[in-house]
C-alpha cells in the first residue's frame, strides 16, 4: 500500500533489510543506502504506520472468509510464479485449486469469441482431460468464460486470476460460475479486498496468468488485447507458448496467426500438439525413451537432473525446475554442463531429454 513500492522494490527492500519486520524498523539514513531507495520511497516507509488500520480490515477479511494467502518467500507460494522476476508479493485465494500441480495450462482469448473459438477451446480441454491439466484463465467474457466452462464440464480443475479483490466478482454475469469453480479450482489475485477492477490492474493479471503456467494457448486474438500481451509476458518468462490459427481475413484470427507468423507460439490444432510440444504425451501413453546405463561421474545436481529426464522422457525447463525444486538460473547451468558432455539434447518447444 505503500507509494512508490511496488512488486520490484519491496523485493529489493527485503532482500537488503533482511525482512518485513526489520523493514518496519530500519531508519531512514539506512534505507538511502539501498540501490534504487530515494528520498520519496523512504519517507514513504518512514508512514509505514498509517497503513496498520488498513492491513487489519483486510487480515479481518482475510479470516471471515478463509482466503489462503501467499507471501512471495513462503514454502506454498506457487513455485512457477516464484521463478518470475517479477511477482507479486502476496496473492489471495479461494477455493481447492492446487497452484502447484503437475500440469498447468493457461488458455486466453478475445472476449468477443466466436463459435469457432469456442469449439477449438473445447476441443483442447477435452482432449487434455485425461492428464488432469489446471487450466488457468481470467474469468473474462468470451474465450475466458469457455475455457473456465469446458473444464468444469470434464471436471478439470479451473483456475480464475482476478484484476480486483475477492470481494467481488467481475463482470458480475460470471458471479455463478465463479461459484461452481470455488468446488473444482478456485479464485486468485494480488489486489486487496475493495480493488476495483481498473483498467491498469488487468496487463498486471495478464502476468499471474503466465507465471502460474507451464505453457499458454491463444484462441482468437485481434491485433492488439490482452491476450497478446499475456502470451508476450510467458514468452519473456521463457514459457511456452501456442496459438490457433484462422483464417487471414478473420479478424479475431490476426493475433495467432501472427504470433505463428513470427514464430512466437506453435501452431496447435488438436491437444496431441500441446501434448507432444510439452512431453505430456508420454504419460498418456507414449514410451519413454530408454536410457543407458550411466558411466560418468555426475556432481549431485547433475544427477538430480538427470534422474527426472530419466523418469519422464523428456522435460521443460520449468518441469524441471518443479520436480528439483532448483531455481532456474541453477538449472540452465546443470543443462548446459550436460549438453556439453554430450549426455543431453535440447528439442523442439524448449524441452530436453536424455542423448
Amino acid at each position: 500500500m505503500l507509494t512508490g513500492v511496488g512488486t520490484i522494490n519491496a523485493r529489493k527492500l527485503l532482500t537488503h533489510v533482511g525482512g518485513v519486520e526489520a523493514l518496519f524498523k530500519e531508519k531512514k539514513s539506512n534505507l538511502l543506502k539501498i540501490p534504487g531507495i530515494g528520498d520519496y520511497i523512504a519517507a514513504s516507509l518512514a508512514k509505514i504506520d498509517t497503513h496498520f488500520e488498513r492491513a487489519e480490515q483486510e487480515i479481518a477479511f482475510i479470516e471471515k472468509y478463509k482466503v489462503r494467502t501467499y507471501f512471495f518467500t513462503d514454502d506454498n507460494y506457487p513455485f512457477r510464479l516464484q521463478q518470475c522476476t517479477d511477482c507479486p508479493i502476496m496473492l489471495y485465494s479461494l477455493g481447492n485449486a492446487d497452484p502447484d500441480t503437475k500440469y498447468i495450462l493457461s488458455i486466453v482469448g478475445t472476449r468477443k469469441a466466436t463459435d469457432y473459438g469456442k469449439e477449438m477451446c473445447s476441443t483442447l480441454i477435452k482432449g487434455l482431460s485425461e492428464l488432469g491439466v489446471l487450466i488457468v484463465s481470467g474469468l473474462a467474457y468470451g474465450i475466458d468464460t469457455a475455457a473456465h466452462k469446458n473444464a468444469l464440464d470434464v471436471n478439470l480443475p479451473t483456475l480464475g486470476v482476478l484484476a480486483h479483490g475477492l470481494d467481488r466478482v467481475y463482470p458480475t454475469l460470471n458471479t455463478q460460475l465463479a461459484q461452481r469453480m470455488l468446488d473444482n479450482g478456485g479464485l486468485i489475485t494480488e489486489f486487496m479486498s475493495g480493488t476495483d477492477p481498473d483498467r491498469e490492474n488487468f496487463p498486471m493479471r495478464n502476468r499471474i496468468i503466465a507465471g502460474l503456467s507451464d505453457a499458454t494457448v491463444v484462441i482468437e486474438a485481434g491485433s492488439k488485447g490482452g491476450a497478446l500481451i499475456t502470451a508476450n509476458i510467458a514468452n519473456s518468462y521463457d514459457r511456452d507458448v501456442f496459438a490457433v490459427p484462422g483464417r487471414v481475413s478473420d479478424n479475431y484470427s490476426e493475433g495467432c496467426n501472427n504470433l505463428i507468423k513470427t514464430n512466437r507460439a506453435a501452431l496447435v490444432q488438436k491437444p496431441e500438439d500441446i501434448m507432444y510440444i510439452m512431453g505430456w504425451d508420454v504419460e498418456k501413453g507414449g514410451k519413454a525413451p530408454v536410457q543407458q546405463k550411466l558411466f560418468l561421474q555426475l556432481e549431485p545436481d547433475q544427477e538430480t537432473i538427470v534422474n527426472i529426464l530419466q523418469q519422464y522422457g523428456s522435460c521443460s525447463m520449468d518441469k524441471l525446475c518443479f520436480e528439483s525444486k532448483f531455481q532456474t538460473s541453477k538449472v540452465a547451468v546443470v543443462l548446459l554442463n550436460l549438453e556439453f558432455e554430450g549426455m543431453i539434447k535440447s528439442l523442439p518447444g524448449k524441452m530436453y531429454q536424455l542423448s
